[in-house]
């Protein structure tokens, strides 16, 4: 493969209930070098897009021609997430190979009634975790429980839409799916599947890590104008009897968007 070619990331969008994470799919093309940050419609330059590895602690913003560099060392899969006002929250799973060459990264424009939920690196689990786990080399963050709720507003024209609960990346998984797709290296056991709850109704199970999960919200769970709210749980080791062995996984970029 030529040095010049450039590796383009394209997301799959996952099933919905339950959830299946998309495989990170590339391709090459010699449009042009460097990595760099598109309006996804336009293909036009980003400029000053916030670029991060958080479990790394890398940042750095794209130039005047949306390129930037990773002058950081990848080797296990990391999260990396693009931050730019007017567009949707970006984030996409990476390892050596794929920051070994040039990425075209496309983002896409807010709509009016999408709502960030939370844009931070979020760690669900007991800290209990094995080193066969799925990306437990790059657990960096202390977990805030085997749980996360959060509450925000949506007003009544959201209900013209349909409505999605989007997970930007998300790790550590080790359900039997996961497993079998050799996601993780474990052998003798395997977690339960971690489950969203939209106002206290269970509306998806999350089997294997990856990027960009949709999971469509009920639309006569809406609750128009008022407060909604949002949980993941994360899943426990089947095969645990003496006490209970949540799974740790981590995720990033939870928003609600409309189509």
């Amino acid at each position: 493969m030529k040095k010049i070619s450039i590796l383009i990331i394209s997301l799959i969008f996952a099933a919905l209930i339950p959830v299946y994470s998309a495989p990170l799919t590339g391709g090459v093309s010699e449009i042009g070098r460097g990595n760099k940050v598109v309006d996804a419609k336009t293909n036009a330059p980003i400029s000053g897009a916030r670029v991060a590895l958080p479990k790394e602690g890398y940042k750095t913003y794209t130039d005047k021609n949306g390129n930037f560099s990773l002058n950081t060392d990848v080797k296990d899969d990391t999260i990396m997430s693009v931050q730019k006002d007017g567009y949707r929250p970006f984030s996409i799973t990476i390892n050596r190979e794929i920051a070994s060459k040039p990425m075209v990264l496309g983002i896409q424009k807010s709509a009016a009634m999408d709502v960030v939920i939370d844009s931070d690196m979020l760690h669900l689990g007991d800290d209990n975790f094995s080193n066969d786990s799925a990306n437990a080399g790059e657990f960096r963050l202390e977990a805030i429980g085997p749980s996360y709720t959060k509450r925000f507003m949506m007003t009544a024209n959201t209900l013209a839409y349909n409505n999605f609960l989007v997970i930007g990346s998300i790790i550590g998984i080790d359900t039997k799916m996961a497993r079998s797709m050799r996601q993780n290296s474990i052998r003798n056991s395997y977690s339960s599947p971690p489950e969203v709850f939209f106002n206290g109704r269970k509306i998806a199970e999350i089997n294997l890590n990856g990027d960009n999960q949709k999971i469509k919200l009920p639309r006569a769970l809406i609750k128009p104008d008022q407060t909604n709210e949002i949980t993941i749980q994360t899943g426990v080791n089947l095969f645990q009897r003496a006490y209970i062995d949540y799974d740790d996984i981590e995720l990033m970029n939870l928003s609600i968007q409309t189509e």
